[in-house]
């Protein structure tokens, strides 16, 4: 990547195309283009390493060096659980764009969900821990090997909700908003009977979901019942695809709010199990990570992970430069997508 004072505004023009004007409009975030017209100036200006006057001013301001002596090598801790495998990916390129910058690397590392606690130790000296620049920590890794990895005194970011009194810096999508988009949303279509799908145990995040739905619900002048939700794990397949099923026989939902993205497909088997058809029996909203191949048109609130990746990279380069000043966390807020699969009642 060029240098700063090698890369001018009529290059950033020159590479993507447009006028020096409209590369100027689109950095000052001014009206009167696209959105992908200004994305493609920020991606162009990005490549080539433009930097405006206020992002030179912001990081003199928080003492990050824009050209570091050298490059950092940094850690993102992962779990072996096959459901985080697309969240993974999507943190992990947000990570690399940013990093990459600065001329920073990244190397992700596995760690075991089933851990036992006398072989954390051992884990990390395999890992060598100790000789990295920072560690970035992923969700559902487990609650010990979280609080083991916290503990480092090497700069840590936690991609992730915080635990009580967490000394930690902290970046994550906002899913209590999510939810309580999901909910306003079906509210506005004329449901009530809405039924909520996700574990409410174990992991923060789920945690969260279950209590930003009580809390839109109410909103909403609902009570809820918790026995009529699907909010146990997904456990094996057949039990929890059969419990779902006579759930659904005996709520009859309008609507259905899948909380996790992994249960979309066996919700589908369910309702088709009752002859009932998405959206035109029951509609239905999932907090999937990304555009769905298996429903491209799904309802579904804009969970902003990739962008979490990128924050948690300028978090961390933040911290390096500010040792001392207190912990921050930040929740980033995303859209809502209408797609197809609900239907007004």
């Amino acid at each position: 990547m060029r240098k700063k004072k090698t890369v001018t505004l009529q290059d950033l023009s020159r590479h993507s195309g447009l006028s020096v004007h409209t590369v100027s409009k689109a950095l000052r975030g001014l009206p009167g283009m696209s959105e992908e017209t200004r994305n493609q100036v920020h991606k162009v200006a990005q490549e080539i390493g433009y930097r405006t006057k206020d992002q030179e001013r912001v990081h003199a301001v928080e003492r990050i060096p824009l050209h570091p002596q050298k490059p950092a090598r940094f850690k993102m801790v992962v779990s072996d659980k096959y459901e985080t495998f697309d969240l993974v990916h999507l943190i992990l390129s947000g990570l690399q764009e940013k990093l990459s910058e600065y001329g920073h690397s990244i190397e992700t590392v596995t760690i075991p969900y089933r851990l036992e606690p006398d072989t954390l130790l051992q884990w990390s000296k395999t890992h060598q821990f100790e000789y990295c620049d920072g560690v970035f920590v992923t969700p559902m890794i487990g609650q010990a090997q979280e609080a083991h990895l916290l503990q480092y005194s090497i700069p840590r970011i936690l991609i992730n909700f915080p635990g009580p009194a967490a000394k930690v810096d902290s970046v994550v999508w906002d899913v209590g908003t999510a939810i309580h988009q999901s909910v306003r949303h079906l509210l506005s279509k004329g449901h009530r009977r809405i039924m909520y799908i996700g574990n409410i145990d174990i992991h923060r995040g789920f945690i969260l979901r279950w209590q930003s739905f009580l809390s839109a619900m109410k909103e909403g002048g609902i009570h809820v019942n918790p026995n009529e939700h699907m909010t146990g794990g997904l456990g094996g397949q057949e039990t929890w695809s059969a419990q779902l099923v006579e759930k659904l026989r005996q709520f009859q939902p309008s609507a259905i709010l899948s909380a996790i993205n992994h249960e979309l497909v066996w919700i589908y088997h369910a309702c088709s199990m009752l002859g009932k058809r998405i959206p035109d029996d029951v509609s239905l909203i999932s907090l999937a990570h990304a555009e769905n191949a298996f429903v491209p048109e799904l309802s579904r609130p804009t969970l902003m992970i990739r962008e979490s990746g990128i924050r948690a990279a300028e978090r961390m380069l933040w911290r390096m430069a500010n040792p001392h000043l207190p912990y921050e966390h930040t929740l980033l807020q995303g859209g809502y997508y209408e797609g197809t699969t609900v239907k007004s009642i």
